[in-house]
């Protein structure tokens, strides 16, 4: 079925400006907050085959991301991370998005799409190495078809809709999946995005996760309509989908996905969630929203209703959830373990790669830095 948002905002106006259409539109929604499972004529047959085993392995997924996640934070609170971009909250639409898609589709994230990596198979401390400082990425990109964590807000919808257009042509039967936030979504690269995709037919899906706070600009500064509107201008379908309900967020990338390989082109999906967390590590958001707002959502918390559902329809038990908070606590550990012992980066890398057969420019700043670095030894000598 489908339901109102009980968080949409009201729109703010400034003298002299019309009022805003409702900002209170529909999104998919096959979880209710409590756990319960509710049905959707058009969503329902993409879960439908579903096993226990299968949504005990969406649970285990959004536990142990959480883990992992709260690991990273705390390692960067403790001076061994420069940086970290906690998802704290937005699990279900990361892990269900992800298992979403076939091993053969391409996925390009930002940089807060851990529980996508996780789903594509990247090892979790390989996520950390930039965030440390000591490498350029972590993984190869072709490996697991991830490709590497974008800073640059935006511009990763650009390359992923090239990459699309690129395997239309070749006529491959995969899609690509882009995954950026309700803040990226003002960004010029997208609205690129958008027209190219459009125009060209890519098989590529946006998937925004509107966790409602762009650092400490709220959506409602950014837009007069929800997100998953403004596909319309573009020429291709946008769909609101409840980003806290695992089973939801599967269903709509699924069908979206299938969209693509199709040969429909693209489409938009936004995950409607909230970040609960600080956009980074260097973020204090109680300087710009209330504790209200939290409190509320975190009883949306995904992990929590999808552990009621399990509950209440008898498909996990005491033993399963022991044991998950067992390999919890290992998978922290080890996480702990692999940052720490991470070595320390060669002080040269920087200049490897920058051209394909080497520059003269490059050769003089190399001399340069290593006449730099040669002279903290000359001082220690004397």
């Amino acid at each position: 079925m489908t339901v109102e948002s009980t968080a949409a905002r009201k729109p703010r106006r400034s003298a002299g400006t019309r009022k805003s259409p409702s900002t209170k539109p529909e999104l998919v929604q096959l979880l209710t907050p409590e756990g319960k499972r509710v049905k959707d004529a058009e969503y329902d047959k993409y879960v439908a085959e579903i096993t226990p085993e299968e949504l005990r392995g969406l649970y285990r997924d959004m536990v142990l991301t959480r883990r992992f996640d709260a690991e990273a934070t705390s390692l960067q609170r403790q001076g061994e991370l420069g940086l970290w971009a906690s998802l704290l909250g937005q699990e279900a639409a990361q892990i269900g998005s992800g298992r979403a898609t076939r091993e053969d589709d391409y996925v390009f994230p930002t940089y807060r799409e851990h529980g996508v990596a996780w789903c594509r198979g990247v090892d979790p401390t390989n996520l950390l190495g930039m965030f440390r400082g000591v490498n350029n990425g972590g993984w190869d990109p072709n490996s697991n078809n991830f490709q590497l964590y974008t800073i640059v807000i935006g511009s990763q919808t650009l390359h992923a809709t090239g990459y699309a257009m690129g395997v239309a042509k070749d006529g491959a039967d995969s899609a690509v999946i882009a995954y950026f936030g309700d803040g990226a979504s003002s960004q010029g690269d997208v609205a690129e995005s958008f027209t190219f995709s459009a125009v060209y037919n890519a098989p590529v899906v946006f998937f925004c996760q509107n966790n409602q706070w762009a650092i400490s600009e709220p959506t409602e500064k950014q837009t007069r309509v929800p997100l998953y509107q403004r596909a319309q201008g573009y020429g291709f379908p946008g769909v609101r989908v409840d980003g806290n309900d695992v089973l939801a967020c599967l269903a709509v990338t699924k069908w979206a996905l299938e969209r693509a390989r199709s040969g429909e082109g693209p489409t938009l999906v936004e995950a409607y969630t909230y970040r609960m967390g600080a956009h980074t590590t260097s973020d204090d958001p109680s300087r710009y929203r209330g504790d209200e707002e939290r409190l509320a959502w975190e009883a949306k918390d995904p992990i929590l209703r999808l552990r009621r559902y399990l509950e209440a329809s008898n498909h996990a038990d005491e033993g399963f959830f022991a044991e998950l908070e067992a390999e919890s606590e290992a998978l922290g550990k080890r996480v702990r373990d692999a940052v720490r012992a991470m070595p320390d980066p060669d002080h040269f890398a920087i200049f490897e790669n920058a051209y394909a057969d080497g520059h003269a420019l490059v050769d003089e700043e190399r001399a340069e830095f290593a006449a730099y670095q040669a002279s903290f030894a000359d001082e220690g000598g004397n």
